[in-house]
């Protein structure tokens, strides 16, 4: 392996290690004060001003918290902001598309077969879209429309699964559900920088000026705020998809994004709703969808289109071709591929018996999961990974 590759390979796993650690930070802070606002409770005894109070027990000690209707009269000079979870959150996540998709666009966000279009094209799309996604979703907020919780949240449904469309359409399987989880990443860190905290400085300003807030702050960050938590759950399984061919490569993802954005938001629900003391009873419902909306996303991503094309009885004849057009470049003794010198995971596939050896990986990564050949370099088209499959399976029986 070149210094260069080593370098870039270990730059990509310092962002991502940095990505997962200052995201942990960024999804318990804003669990931990969604739990916090649905746990307040009014109290006999309270500060002025205050509109509910909690006691906590934890790590061997007991903590009160109170929190105000609007503001205090004055406030510390240590007063504490959880910005930079989020913002670090995305910068890293963001340099993480550069140094995966964008360097690599050719391997990892184009796929011949879907759009044939060059990296700078991709890569403008993927901006432009981020850009946009944001101004539409920052639009629809500040409109009429977002003092219509329901009406938003369904609006904002339409426009996921819009966007998953759009996607699938232009980039590669991989790269179309990592931008749906850059999208909503996007909202959800631009809510805070462009929204939440803007809105708690200008809180925080009226009372260093003797003047008393305007409530209208609270109540816009405590909007933008809630969102992020329900987009939470959905967002990480977006960000991990790249890791599941089977998900990845299916011609519907768009209808498996939105249940998983059901099933991930219900399930935000249903614990909101326990944590604010509910009975069990009165949130089953938001498990119970969750759940359906799971197996749903299980049933579709195991529905598959095939070409229609009669490629029964294949030859070894037809595979060795499918094989040294599309594989042996990079799995071979002597890789002929410019990325690599050795074979990928030391699978070689110089004859066809080795084929057989790796026939579930094969099935996995170029048939169900259609993420191999990398960027599909070569154009390996649909009946060519059928007659692979259907060989494959011809060899156990």
């Amino acid at each position: 392996m070149s210094n260069i590759a080593l370098l870039s390979e270990w730059l990509n796993l310092l962002l991502r290690w940095s990505h997962i650690i200052i995201g942990i930070g960024w999804i318990g802070a804003s669990f931990y004060f969604v739990w916090l606002d649905i746990a307040l409770r009014a109290r006999e005894k309270m500060n002025p001003g205050v509109s509910g109070t909690v006691w906590m027990v934890h790590g061997g000690g007991f903590y009160h918290v109170e929190k105000y209707a609007v503001a205090p009269d004055t406030l510390p000079p240590d007063l504490h902001w959880f910005k930079w979870e989020a913002y670090l959150t995305w910068v890293t996540g963001f340099g993480l598309l550069i140094l995966q998709y964008y360097v690599n666009a050719k391997s990892y966000l184009i796929d011949p077969a879907v759009m044939a279009i060059e990296p700078w094209q991709a890569i403008s799309i993927s901006l432009a879209s981020l850009l946009f996604g944001w101004l539409i979703y920052d639009g629809l907020c500040r409109s009429p429309i977002g003092k219509k919780p329901m009406l938003l949240a369904a609006i904002l449904f339409g426009i996921i699964l819009a966007a998953t469309a759009f996607y699938s359409e232009v980039f590669s399987g991989r790269g179309a559900l990592i931008h749906v989880g850059a999208l909503i990443g996007t909202w959800m860190a631009a809510n805070v920088f462009m929204v939440i905290i803007p809105r708690q400085n200008l809180a925080a300003k009226s009372l260093l000026a003797g003047e008393a807030p305007d409530p209208s702050h609270g109540q816009i960050a405590k909007q933008r705020s809630l969102h992020n938590n329900y987009l939470t759950l959905p967002v990480l399984l977006m960000m991990v998809s790249s890791h599941y061919p089977g998900l990845i490569s299916h011609h519907w993802k768009w209808v498996i994004v939105g249940l998983i954005v059901i099933s991930g938001g219900m399930v935000r629900h249903f614990i909101n709703g326990h944590d604010a003391g509910k009975k069990f009873g009165a949130i089953a419902w938001s498990l119970g969808l969750a759940i359906l909306a799971f197996v749903a996303a299980v049933t579709v991503s195991g529905l598959r289109l095939n070409s229609g094309t009669d490629v029964t009885g294949v030859s070894d004849q037809e595979i060795q071709s499918i094989v040294d057009r599309h594989c042996v470049a990079c799995h071979a003794a002597a890789p002929t591929h410019e990325f690599f010198e050795e074979a990928p995971a030391g699978i070689q596939f110089d004859d066809l018996a080795e084929l057989v050896r790796f026939a579930e990986q094969v099935k996995v990564q170029s048939v169900t999961g259609q993420t191999m050949p990398l960027g599909n370099e070569n154009a390996m088209t649909s009946e060519e990974r059928e007659k692979l499959g259907i060989w494959l399976d011809q060899q156990a029986d």
